[in-house]
Parts: structure tokens; sequence; C-alpha cells
């Protein structure tokens, strides 16, 4: 029973971390419609630049800097490279990102090496926050979990709540209303890019801390995030944080659970006898699986409700 709080409680901490990002990734599409494949890179780029300003400044400094910093790239890069080719379609703007992810993935590599560096968290973030028959709940995950609500409280806020908000929900479906009332929409535009981009680059100062910073976490994570939008359905920000939760879980359950298919599928009463080419699968641990799952989650979801769980364009 303690090793399935302890779980749960690290699969709600990893979910929530996923939907910091995911949450970004959605407040763009729904903005602009297009899925923005450098939104992993501003990760990694928030994980690098934090361990860099963590050495210099320390790590709460790195924890303001870190986001404003990924929210001017985000601003000034919607500006100069999304603005010009907007007009072309969706396509040319979707190319522009895959790009710039190539193009920060070899700058990372340029000024921190190809290596993992040593990028760690203060040592108040360090050891266990509390301990469950002798299963402890570390001090970082919960800090994780405590700003990740704490963001979505805040957008929930802002688009919910705020002056802000409406007129950024109003520019989804009604542009050329909302600038027929004196507001500009571009600008709306790259303040919703930047916002996303800043998110990104904040769970890249947490996340980067708690696994590997290294130029190959975003195309590690990149994928999943795009799964999770997916999942939760197209431009839809309730969508995405039921997503995240879900896959959150059901890895960090499959890593933790030390078990494999074949022996899963007898405990449930279904039957063994399976043709000799699918063998090796159901001998694999559960655990080596975990990788694949968000992708079989993914194909069962778009056969079963084609637009995702929440599946609505809009915010």
């Amino acid at each position: 029973m303690e090793t399935w709080l302890v779980t749960v409680l690290n699969g709600i901490s990893y979910g929530l971390l996923l939907f910091l990002l995911s949450a970004g990734l959605t407040l763009i599409f729904s903005m602009m419609g297009v899925l923005n494949f450098a939104h992993a890179s501003f990760y990694m780029l928030g994980a690098y630049l934090a361990y860099t300003v963590s050495g210099f400044l320390g790590f709460w400094a790195s924890f303001v800097l870190v986001p404003a910093a990924c929210l001017v790239l985000g601003a000034a890069f919607e500006v100069a490279c999304l603005r010009p080719v907007r007009r072309a379609g969706h396509l040319p703007e979707l190319l522009m990102t895959f790009g710039f992810s190539f193009l920060l993935f070899e700058l990372v590599q340029l000024g921190w090496g190809r290596g993992p560096v040593d990028y760690r968290l203060p040592d108040l973030l360090q050891g266990p926050l509390f301990t469950v028959q002798g299963f402890p709940f570390p001090r970082h995950r919960a800090f994780m979990m405590m700003l990740s609500l704490l963001m979505l409280l805040l957008m929930w806020l802002v688009l919910r709540r705020s002056r802000i908000g409406l007129v950024v929900a109003a520019a989804i479906t009604h542009a050329d209303m909302v600038q027929a009332l004196g507001h500009n929409v571009p600008r709306i535009m790259t303040g919703v890019f930047a916002a996303g981009s800043a998110l990104a680059g904040l769970a890249g100062v947490i996340g980067g801390a708690v696994w590997v910073t290294e130029p190959g976490m975003a195309a590690a994570l990149g994928p999943i995030i795009f799964v999770i939008v997916v999942i939760g359905g197209l431009g839809s920000l309730q969508g995405a944080f039921w997503a995240s939760m879900l896959i959150g879980c059901l890895q960090t359950w499959a890593v933790g659970v030390d078990v494999s298919a074949g022996s899963m599928l007898a405990t449930m009463g279904v039957a063994t006898a399976v043709p000799g080419w699918v063998q090796p699968l159901v001998a694999m641990q559960l655990s080596d699986m975990a990788p694949v799952l968000p992708f079989l989650l993914l194909t069962l979801v778009l056969i079963v409700r084609p637009r995702g769980l929440m599946g609505r364009r809009d915010a």
C-alpha cells in the first residue's frame, strides 16, 4: 500500500511537470493554430540557462531570470521569424519552428558541449519530504507539484477571470472582430507565444535538475508533449491537464511495477497462450515498455475518440 502511495505521488508530480510543458504548447496552438516543434527546445534551453545562471547567482535567481529570458526569446522569434511567414499558411510556420529547434540544439551543443552537465537543485530541495514505511517522497517532487498547481491556478485566473483572458479567448475565434475593436491581434499572438515559451523555460528550470540536463532532453520529451496535446484534444487546456496526469501516472506505474506483461495478463485472467511471434512482447517487463505506453494510449484514444478527450479548439 505504501509503495502504491509513493508511486501515485511520483506519477502526479511527473504529470504536473508534463502539464507545465503541454500547457504552453496548447496555448500557442489555440491562438495561432500551429504546433510549435521548437517548444521542447525552449525546455532544454531553460535547463541549460538555469544551470549557468545558478552557477553565478544561485538557483532562485535562475527561477526568475530564465523564464524571462525564454519569454523574450519566444517573442523575438515570433516577431522576426513566424510573423513574416504567417500569410503563407500554417505549413511554413511549422517548418520554421522545426528548423528553429535544430538551431537551438546546435547552439546548446556549441555552448555547453555534447555531454550532460552537473545541474542540481539547492540543498533546500534535496532529501525526502516525508517517508512512508521506508519509502521516501523527495522534496523536489513536492516543490514541482506545488509550482505546477500554482501555474495552473494562475493560468485559470488569467484566462477565465481577467480582461486579458477575455481578449485572448475572443481573438482565438473572432480575430477580425477583435482587431476592429482596436486590439492588436498580432501583438496578442506574440504575447501568447512568449508566455508559452516562458512556461517551457520554467519547466526546464525544474525538470533539468530533477532529470538529466543534456542535449537530447528535448528530443526525449518533445514527442510525449505532442502526444499529450493530441490525446487531450488540440487546443484544450483542460484536456492537456488530464492527459498529462494520465500519462504521468501510467509511465510512473509501469516503471515502478516489476512484473512482465505475461504475468499481469495471467493475474487478470487473460489466456497467455499466444502465438510464438508475440511471446517476446509478453515476456517483456512493463518497465521496458514504459516509453511506448504514451503512443499506445494515443493510438487507442484516436481510435475511440479521434478529436481527443476534450477535443475543442479553444483554450
